[in-house]
């Protein structure tokens, strides 16, 4: 059974209510996100609140907004801001990005979302964790997430997406539709030249030669963190 809590350098995240628990590779995408810049920024689909407690922690200077349509989580994500030493920059809306959109926010400059990405297989039992993790008509589509960022970015900013290979070219063609082209993609491994795990994209309004790098958790030949994923976590693992 997954832990109720997951402790990090500065702040916890309680997730007992929350379908989808903290994992590795949200961890990687709250972490390499390029913040540079941000004075505002929106987690869509905020679960605990990892990545905008991860955000709060990396930019002294933004106020965040997060989404999260689960009311469960919802309530988590917000105890979790409030016990935070950022509550005062961080918002948490119980509601569904189209209600969220409804309400004209001002744009933003960066845009993090970790999303359903389960297109085609066998649903889960459990409706939270399957709104969590699956696409559906009734939750977040590509489509959706796309055409929101296009309209709420502002012009210079990006949306930063995790998803496995095959959804995230799927992403990209909604994001093309959307008028958002691919700046940056990051590929994470399990270990040097091991099948991809996930991509971490960037998009943004104007275009741009994309920039690839590649990140592999551990090393070759053992289970043993690397180098450069303890150096980008070394601010939040309690290990490292």
């Amino acid at each position: 059974m997954a832990n109720s809590y997951f402790q990090f350098k500065h702040f916890r995240i309680e997730q007992g209510s929350c379908a989808m628990k903290v994992c590795t590779d949200a961890c990687v995408l709250g972490a390499a996100a390029d913040l540079t810049g941000t004075a505002r920024l929106l987690d869509i689909g905020t679960g605990t609140g990892l990545l905008a407690l991860m955000a709060a922690q990396r930019n002294p200077a933004a106020i965040i907004e997060a989404v999260e349509l689960d009311p469960a989580a919802a309530a988590q994500a917000a105890a979790n801001a409030a016990a935070s030493p950022w509550a005062d920059r961080i918002r948490i809306q119980a509601q569904s990005l189209a209600h969220y959109a409804a309400t004209h926010p001002a744009p933003f400059d960066h845009i993090l979302c970790n999303p359903p990405f389960f297109r085609h297989s066998l649903l889960s039992p459990d409706a939270a964790r399957t709104t969590a993790r699956h696409t559906s008509p009734d939750t977040l589509s590509f489509a959706e997430l796309a055409d929101f960022a296009a309209r709420f970015l502002a012009p210079s900013g990006q949306l930063t997406v995790l998803l496995p290979p095959p959804e995230m070219l799927h992403f990209e063609r909604k994001a093309a539709l959307a008028g958002l082209f691919l700046h940056s993609q990051l590929v994470v491994r399990h270990r040097p030249g091991s099948k991809i795990l996930r991509h971490i994209s960037s998009f943004g309004h104007q275009p741009q030669p994309r920039q690839v790098q590649e990140l592999a958790i551990h090393e070759a030949a053992s289970e043993a963190y690397s180098a450069e994923f303890r150096a980008l976590l070394q601010d939040f693992y309690l290990a490292f």
